[in-house]
């Protein structure tokens, strides 16, 4: 039987070597970045860390799920169904969404996850820069103050989560703009620092035209850095993002147990914050 403990700030950089052999980009900083913002599990194994798991609550309703991971050698005893069935205890009655690669998905539907959709993954440092021209009255600027209440609720209509906890978070620790449509927020992205370069994410607008605004805007900014997206699988963005040059870096499924929250628009969610976070 796995004994789980609380994931400690000590065990960060051990978190980041652990995944880091799945190949998975997260540097110690990131793991901190998302421990600060959820509960983190581990299980030690002869004095070291050999799995992990965080979840990060979205108000009292809901939740997202993710980091679930076991050393290599120790897979197969169950320690990855042990470390999810803590997570889930820690959610409670909240509804639980996660991002599922396949090694995972069995294990997630025999625990009561069902798939909702999917997103999809480009990255890459060689990309076309062009700018998407917006119709007359609209543009992209950067946010000030006052724009923050506004961009948690084009978040909460985009998602039907309230995730202001995050979307703060996110503004301190990034760069963010929003689209503005006559004086007002119509749509938002943020860029920041992950993994080996840097994540554009979420990107919450009305429609394509808008969402390809807010990406190039950053892409423009960062030519020749590394760039990572994960963009919703529907959302019309994947063909566009292969196009300029980003390289289509795998899928993965979106999972929820439980009643799926419900966006009530017309902003819509067209790139996570990241698999984690959603």
């Amino acid at each position: 039987m796995a004994a789980l403990r609380a994931l400690r700030e000590a065990d960060l950089p051990a978190a980041s070597a652990l995944t880091g052999s799945f190949q998975w980009p997260h540097r110690p900083e990131d793991w901190a970045f998302m421990h600060a913002l959820g509960q983190g599990l581990a299980v030690e194994r002869a004095g070291k860390l050999a799995a992990t798991g965080l979840l990060v609550p979205y108000g009292e309703e809901a939740a997202a799920l993710g980091m679930v991971s076991v050393a290599p050698e120790l897979q197969g005893q169950g320690l990855g169904r042990a470390m999810m069935q803590g997570l889930l205890d820690l959610a409670g009655s909240r509804v639980v969404g996660l991002y599922a690669t396949q090694a995972g998905e069995k294990l997630y539907r025999q625990l009561g996850f069902a798939t909702l959709g999917a997103a999809c993954q480009f990255q890459g440092a060689t990309f076309t820069t062009t700018l998407q021209p917006l119709p007359d009255g609209e543009r992209v600027r950067p946010t000030g103050r006052s724009d923050r209440v506004a961009i948690a609720a084009l978040d909460r209509a985009a998602t039907g989560l309230d995730r202001s906890m995050l979307v703060n978070a996110l503004l301190k620790t990034g760069t963010a703009v929003v689209l503005d449509r006559g004086g007002a927020p119509a749509g938002f992205a943020v860029l920041r620092r992950f993994g080996r370069g840097q994540v554009i994410g979420p990107v919450m607008a009305e429609d394509m035209v808008g969402a390809k605004a807010l990406v190039s805007h950053f892409l423009n900014l960062t030519p020749g850095q590394f760039i990572r997206v994960d963009v919703v699988e529907d959302s019309g963005l994947a063909p566009w993002l292969a196009a300029l040059g980003l390289s289509d870096a795998g899928r993965v499924l979106h999972m929820v147990r439980g009643a799926a929250p419900v966006p009530t628009g017309p902003a819509r969610r067209f790139a996570l914050a990241g698999q984690t976070f959603g």
